[in-house]
């Protein structure tokens, strides 16, 4: 039912903002996430923001922020945002502290986010990234089952079109 009930919020006609935190609402509590947001991206910019989030509560830090060059500093500092440059598939880290170098950069992770464990959900057309959804949760590891994985892959695909939409009527695309 949980994906039913996101396709049917992100298909709904709204607002393509009000959809996507909508979508937000049900992914976090789904994952049963501390976080989730969505960085939307226009690809022939290059750029993007964090612009929608879900949060446990207000203790949870806020990550939203303005637009950003994405292709300069920013790949070359976070392998995570360069693997998703490169419409790689999505990562799931059960353990910030765990992961290896190639995966993630630990110190940028903790300065930048301080999540313990996370997803970064790939958005991706033809190539291009458009978004990028990430749970997260803080102060433990996490195992990212095959059913959350399986929701996860099938939940990029439902965003694209919303994102798309959100990203003309902004006149960003």
């Amino acid at each position: 039912m949980p994906l039913a009930e996101l396709t049917a919020v992100l298909a709904a006609g709204s607002p393509p903002a009000e959809s996507l935190q909508r979508a937000l609402d049900l992914v976090g509590p789904h994952l049963r996430a501390d976080r989730c947001f969505l960085y939307v991206r226009d690809p022939a910019q290059g750029r993007g923001r964090i612009a929608f989030v879900w949060r446990l509560d207000e203790a949870v830090p806020d990550p939203r922020h303005d637009w950003q060059d994405d292709t300069g500093d920013l790949p070359k500092e976070d392998p995570l945002f360069r693997a998703a440059l490169a419409a790689q598939p999505s990562v799931y880290v059960d353990d910030v502290t765990e992961a290896r170098p190639e995966v993630l950069n630990q110190e940028f992770e903790r300065r930048t986010f301080g999540h313990r464990a996370l997803v970064h959900a790939h958005i991706t057309d033809h190539g291009h990234l458009w978004g990028i959804l990430q749970p997260c949760v803080f102060g433990h590891p996490r195992h990212w089952t095959a059913a959350e994985r399986a929701y996860l892959e099938a939940a990029v695909a439902l965003f694209l079109p919303v994102i798309r939409q959100y990203m003309h009527g902004l006149g960003k695309v």
